[in-house]
């Protein structure tokens, strides 16, 4: 029997993660806040055990952990949490809902999550602590380092090469065999034609880079 999971984060993303987990019947744990109102209260159904120090109460052997902190724009936050657990021994579940539809030539990495409604077509991988958001779309041999956070809506096209730390907003849009850079910013509803460089912010249709 595989350990129970506990989810790191009490907000909206932590709460679809358990609605996706809980429908995979999955069995959750608890979950952790960092507000302690929040303690003992129910996310789901599924009780908030504390602050993220419970954690070490549990062996890293006894349980497996769900990265439930979401993103906006940079994703270093997430990486953090990912990289202090990893070091201390945990492994991270990969979360995938049973609405998603994933090709059997996909390789997910530790802790990946795809949440309801997205698509990754055959040739794609996907780097570790990198979330594939609610009806994104990644389309055949894409590459996506870790800890990047395509967003709701947003879409690769065919052999896109995505940097780590990236953040693609919602309804962005990458042509094909593009490449985007480590910790880029693409804004919402933007359209990238053009290779992106590291560290640089991009909006617009077509997306123009601002730094």
């Amino acid at each position: 029997m595989s350990n129970p999971i506990i989810v790191i984060g009490g907000g909206g993303h932590a709460k679809v993660l358990i609605d996706a987990l809980l429908g995979s019947c999955v069995e959750v744990l608890g979950a952790t806040d960092t507000d302690p109102v929040r303690v003992d209260c129910c996310i789901c159904g599924v009780r908030v055990l504390g602050d993220d120090g419970i954690l070490l109460r549990y062996a890293p052997d006894a349980v497996r952990l769900v990265n439930g902190l979401g993103s906006v724009s940079h994703t270093t936050a997430r990486q953090k949490i990912y990289e202090k657990y990893k070091t201390l021994g945990y492994s991270f579940e990969t979360v995938v809902h049973p609405s998603a539809v994933i090709s059997r030539d996909v390789q997910l990495s530790e802790g990946v999550q795809v949440m309801a409604g997205a698509i990754v077509q055959a040739g794609s991988r996907i780097g570790a602590n990198t979330i594939i958001n609610t009806r994104a779309i990644v389309d055949h041999d894409c590459e996506i380092g870790a800890h990047v956070h395509l967003a709701p809506g947003a879409i690769l096209c065919g052999g896109v090469n995505v940097g780590s730390g990236t953040h693609i907003g919602t309804g962005a849009v990458v042509i094909q065999n593009i490449r985007v850079g480590h910790h880029d910013i693409v804004g919402a509803g933007s359209v990238v034609i053009k290779n992106l460089a590291d560290c640089s912010k991009a909006v617009g249709v077509p997306a123009r880079s601002l730094s």
